[in-house]
């Protein structure tokens, strides 16, 4: 175990001090994308004493500060290394569902694109919460103090002199500038970023924003955290896996933890957040008898509150490969990601429904879609913005110990295929196109097919941005999980913020809409409590 930093204690009320050493006022669980922010948030009243807790280790790494080895991370120990439940969809395929376990969570492992998500996909959460807070002109705020945006400046819509420094490619790879030649010429618009008006409308093509600097990844713990690490109301400990929340009748009193193996309690005297992913996060709630009773009561889990909407309305993006030889070997630029095309399968659709990031390497295929990889070439992450599949979690036992069963349920609804089929045709339009002929040899896949081989190169090939989310969704209807202020329906003193609040999944990479979460979070939670920003108490 890492013990960061440790808050002060002392002695009150009869309590030792290895008991206060245990006691703080909020207690985030987990460091990624949203607990970070959370922390962070919460740490900068100086009289509010601060847990962060981390399953996995620290981010001291070259796998993770470099860009280009962003794929040494999967399967490693930064990995939680989660594997679907077979798929009939998938031919029966088990998806494995990396997310990051460490300080920064996804953020120190993924591709490090900045996708703020579509107008229409905050106007559905504030829809959804009954609360404009959560819309798309509100979350732009949000946005515009996060960012310490690079690019050329907007004033409506990117903000800078924030913690998160986003920047574009200053000399992106020919291949990214071929892809935009591409999408032009078919009719698709070229907007100068991907968060801007490009996210407003039917979407587009731009290069793609990062969250690169002077060449080194920035994750959300290195832009919120590290910086108020001398702080003595802040404790960050790693290696401390939560095992289950602690309740006083219907009340979060904290959480049991294991830190180095040895069992710990922590209690929080105001609140308790849990930040842990759309799969440990519903986890944690079942096995603490928060949950659909149905599924709890076969495991001897005394239900605290009946949920059933815990563990439910699983989304992620999937992605089918389409890949082209290069004629020579080309460079790869940054994280190997430098272009991104959002657009719709329907010109009918209100919002984008297809995801296309450009990969400057070939990517392999799953064992099952029999197709060669180049020894050089490129790959057009190609997938669902929007599915419309919906899988669910499972618990197999009730000890911390007992894996989840996730069943993704890919490709169940006739929409995703239909959507599928629309973005593997633009996909090899664009590759196919004149302004690629100068870099590629040709296609290797999926190549030409009729409609029946292409459903099933869609189902053999495909894989996942990672972007699990929507477990435990924000919402008003009986399947909701979480209100408008991100409390836990039934129980009080525990929020939670990260992707498994969502309704739906945000169009685009998930890592920029869980940074906002977790500023609500900390907003809402200020309000309650009553504590200061930074700069209102310097």
């Amino acid at each position: 175990m890492t013990q960061i930093h440790h808050s002060r204690s002392g002695s009150k009320n009869g309590q030792t001090r290895r008991d206060l050493e245990d006691a703080f006022d909020f207690i985030i669980c987990g460091a990624g994308s949203s607990g970070s922010v959370v922390a962070a948030r919460l740490a900068e009243d100086g009289n509010a004493r601060v847990l962060l807790l981390e399953a996995g280790g620290d981010d001291k790494s070259e796998t993770v500060s470099n860009p280009a080895q962003w794929p040494l991370n999967l399967g490693s120990s930064r990995d939680w290394g989660f594997v679907g439940q077979p798929a009939p969809g998938l031919e029966g395929r088990r998806l494995p569902l990396s997310m990051g376990k460490g300080l920064g969570g996804g953020s120190s492992i993924n591709v490090m694109v900045w996708a703020r998500g579509h107008k229409a996909d905050w106007d559905y959460f504030a829809a959804e919460a009954g609360d404009d807070a959560w819309g798309y002109e509100s979350i732009l705020g949000y946005y515009r103090g996060i960012e310490d945006w690079q690019g050329a400046p907007d004033a409506v819509r990117r903000g800078t002199g924030g913690p998160v420094h986003v920047e574009q490619p200053r000399s992106p790879q020919p291949v990214a500038e071929a892809l935009l030649n591409a999408a032009s010429a078919m009719g698709i618009p070229v907007y100068d970023t991907t968060n801007g008006e490009m996210m407003e409308d039917a979407g587009g093509a731009a290069i793609a924003e990062l969250r690169i600097r002077n060449g080194k990844r920035e994750s959300v713990f290195e832009s919120y955290i590290a910086p108020l690490l001398s702080r003595s109301n802040l404790t960050v400990m790693t290696d401390a896996l939560v095992t289950r929340l602690t309740f006083d009748g219907k009340r979060v009193r904290g959480v049991d933890a294991l830190v180095d193996g040895r069992l710990r309690r922590f209690v929080a005297n105001c609140e308790t957040v849990l930040s842990l992913g759309a799969i440990n996060t519903p986890k944690v709630l079942m096995q603490s008898g928060i949950g659909p009773e149905d599924d709890l009561k076969p495991h001897g889990i005394p239900v605290v509150q009946h949920l059933p909407g815990v563990g439910r309305n699983h989304q992620d993006h999937l992605a089918f490969g389409c890949t082209w030889a290069y004629r020579k070997p080309e460079g790869v630029g940054g994280s190997g990601c430098e272009a991104n095309i959002y657009w719709k399968s329907d010109a009918r659709l209100p919002s984008p429904d297809i995801l296309q990031c450009q990969l400057e390497f070939a990517v392999p295929s799953p064992i099952e879609a029999d197709l060669e990889t180049p020894a050089h070439g490129w790959t057009m992450f190609n997938g669902l913005a929007q599915p419309k599949s919906r899988g669910r979690l499972r618990l197999s036992g009730p000890h911390v110990t007992d894996h989840v069963l996730i069943e993704p349920n890919s490709l169940s609804e006739p929409e995703d295929m239909a959507a599928a089929l629309a973005a593997v045709e633009l996909c090899r339009e664009l590759g196919n196109s004149d302004d690629f002929r100068p870099l590629v040899a040709g296609e290797t896949a999926p190549g030409p097919r009729d409609r029946s081989r292409m459903i099933d190169f869609i189902r053999r090939s495909a894989v996942t941005y990672w972007h699990q989310s929507c477990t435990a969704k924000m919402g008003r209807d009986n399947m909701s999980v979480v209100d408008n202020e991100l409390k836990v329906y039934g129980i009080k003193g525990l929020r939670i913020a990260d992707s498994s609040i969502m309704p739906r999944i945000t169009t685009g990479n998930t890592m920029a809409p869980c940074v906002v979460i977790g500023e609500r979070a900390a907003d809402l939670i200020r309000a309650t409590h009553g504590l200061l920003k930074h700069e209102d108490a310097v």
